[in-house]
């Protein structure tokens, strides 16, 4: 709205503010511009646009705490400022309040509701769990425009938040014919059809994936999704450019923070980030990590922008930590300045390219030293990141091509596990729907990572087993009905797949240890899931491939003592598992050493494991004060467990 004239001393000053705000805005200068604006919205604070131009200064600088008060403002003032709704409303999404988001938006008149509001709106319903109201907002609005290909791509993860993956597997199609070109659709579609072992279409959406990888340049900067290239792609080359480009494309949104001298001191200031420190597979392996971190020479931040459960986990984590930062609601540019005002020396990237990951906020470089660890299983193909830590299975140095950062090995498996878990009781095995006379075929992995060429192996040795069944997780209702539907296509009666429920923690370990023999998937392997396997006394079958994903069930079993049972191709392993399934005795000595693995094997050890981790970091520390650049950090310079 255009200002009137000054007709007080205030006023006038307010505008003089005003004017030497707008020359720092338009010189780039946010921090300057915001300190004039806010000064004349001070002075005058029934004038909006004197709090309009404070909110987008002080979005633009990175504040989005100060620009949603500003926004607020300005909305009281003029409650019909479309400008000031935007304004609050982008500011509510920065900081990850969705539900205030929801509320404002919801109580706006329609006519305000332009279609970029009405995507956060929707945007901010799935992040609150709400997927059916996110789906009547995008049919409203799909409904006016039905060829808008972003919204059937919104409309696709309304679909993917009721457990509908294969509609959603559609909708992203969908929007693919109307002409969306951002390459992470593509990415989407191939994922959620394997997501629900929807094969029909052979390898065309792998191979189109493949294709536009191929495509990219050294330097690219496009929104793609590097958990679906590690989930679905062998080739660890492939892996590093879609990642790479991934990287690019956060790297063109973010204004890193002035750079920070690494300094020795008394003790080294830690930090890991995570959205999982609650009842998550991340949580449950990294609980008595934390709590065995040396305190006399670390001290331990977490810093979690995930949900608070209330559940025991996330109550341990808690106690485990000397700092437990809620980080939910902070913007990444607040949470990034927070590390920095901590004076983090390491901080730790759990996350990389999974869900709900804030890859930008390593983008901001808050620490000296950045690292990513046990989270994503692959390169995060970021300058940002100086260390992936890995183990001479998972990232030999011959693999170094491969990755962006620099590859700093643990002496034995990289995998963190917790100890002091219970034992596993195994149930009846009717209890789980199992023939009691039955040889149980395990393959408990999610179903992204059934492949049809695993499911052909699998199919193979059902075949040449007549009295074995094949145990799968229903991890989403969709998978069944689609393997049975292959087994009978591969000639297997469908009632040999014995579907399981996901089960809490402890029940599920219980249940795993009716198995006889656990078949991994590849090239994405087992992970936590295979762990829990050795823990449950099972044997394991793998193969190893070239990516980290594909190597890591070779890496748990290297740690046990049991190299032998992962396989270098995939004729060894269907061998390798056919021969274990006929041999009882031979898995009953397999089951004994894991048995004695779980009091012996630095495995199941994160008491022996943390010195290990904290030398590493160590390591990492000492360069970064001498002034020297990160450089590979062999196991061979460390002491074996």
């Amino acid at each position: 709205m255009p200002f009137s004239s000054p007709t007080s001393q205030p006023a006038a000053q307010a505008q003089t503010s005003w004017i030497q705000g707008q020359q720092f805005a338009r010189q780039g200068r946010w921090v300057d511009a915001a300190r004039r604006f806010e000064r004349a919205s001070r002075l005058q604070p029934r004038d909006a646009l004197y709090a309009l131009n404070l909110a987008d200064a002080e979005m633009k600088a990175g504040q989005a705490e100060r620009a949603c008060t500003a926004a607020a403002a300005a909305l009281r003032v003029d409650p019909g400022n479309a400008l000031a709704l935007a304004l609050q409303t982008n500011a509510l999404a920065a900081l990850n309040r969705h539900e205030a988001l929801v509320k404002l938006l919801q109580a706006a008149p329609p006519s305000m509701l332009t279609p970029e509001l009405s995507a956060l709106l929707i945007q901010a319903q799935l992040q609150t769990g709400n997927s059916q109201s996110a789906m009547s907002s995008c049919l409203e609005v799909l409904a006016l425009d039905p060829g808008n290909a972003g919204l059937h791509l919104m409309l696709g993860q309304c679909f993917k938040g009721l457990g509908m993956k294969l509609e959603a597997a559609e909708c992203f199609r969908t929007a693919l014919c109307l002409g969306h070109r951002q390459m992470a659709v593509q990415d989407l579609l191939a994922f959620y059809e394997r997501e629900v072992c929807d094969w029909r279409g052979g390898s065309t959406q792998v191979q189109a994936l493949r294709e536009s990888i191929a495509r990219l340049p050294e330097d690219a900067a496009v929104e793609t999704n590097p958990f679906v290239h590690v989930a679905l792609l062998e080739d660890p080359e492939e892996q590093r450019r879609g990642a790479r480009a991934c990287a690019g494309q956060v790297a063109s949104l973010v204004r890193p923070l002035p750079p920070r001298r690494a300094k020795a001191g008394l003790r080294l200031r830690l930090g890991y980030v995570s959205a999982d420190f609650h009842g998550h597979a991340t949580g449950y392996l990294m609980a008595e990590l934390f709590e065995c971190h040396d305190r006399q020479k670390v001290e331990l931040f977490l810093y979690s922008h995930g949900p608070e459960d209330h559940s025991a986990t996330r109550q341990r984590l808690r106690t485990a930590a000397d700092h437990f930062v809620e980080a939910r609601e902070m913007s990444t540019r607040g949470l990034a300045e927070r590390i920095r005002a901590d004076g983090i020396d390491v901080l730790v990237d759990l996350k990389g390219y999974t869900l709900d990951a804030r890859p930008a906020l390593f983008a901001h470089r808050p620490a000296p030293v950045q690292v990513a660890y046990l989270g994503f299983p692959g390169t995060s193909g970021a300058p940002w990141i100086d260390y992936l830590i890995g183990d001479p299975h998972v990232t030999p140095l011959t693999h170094a091509p491969w990755f962006t950062e620099k590859i700093a090995q643990l002496p034995g498996c990289y995998q963190c596990n917790d100890g002091t878990r219970s034992l596993p009781v195994a149930p009846l095995r009717a209890s789980q729907h199992l023939p009691e006379d039955a040889l149980v075929l395990c393959g408990f992995n999610q179903p992204y990572k059934i492949s049809p060429e695993v499911f052909d192996v699998w199919c193979r040795l059902l075949q040449r087993l007549p009295n074995a069944v094949l145990w799968l997780l229903a991890w989403t209702p969709q998978a069944p009905p689609e393997l049975r539907r292959e087994a009978a296509a591969r000639g297997i009666d469908p009632a040999r797949l014995v579907f399981a429920e996901t089960l809490g923690q402890q029940a599920h370990l219980d249940r795993v240890a009716c198995a006889d023999l656990f078949l991994d998937t590849w090239p994405y392997n087992g992970h936590t899931t295979v762990s829990d396997m050795l823990w449950a006394g099972v044997p394991v079958v793998t193969y190893s491939g070239r990516s980290f994903a594909s190597r890591v069930a070779g890496s748990l079993l290297h740690a046990v003592g049991l190299p032998e049972l992962a396989c270098e191709d995939v004729a060894s392993y269907e061998a390798l598992a056919l021969s274990l399934a006929t041999d009882a005795p031979r898995r009953q000595a397999v089951a004994q050493q894991l048995a004695g693995a779980r009091l012996t094997s630095p495995l199941f050890s994160s008491a022996k494991l943390a010195p290990q981790l904290e030398a590493l970091y160590g390591r990492m520390w000492a360069r970064a004060v001498a002034g020297l650049p990160a450089e590979h950090l062999p196991a061979a310079n460390l002491p074996a467990a």
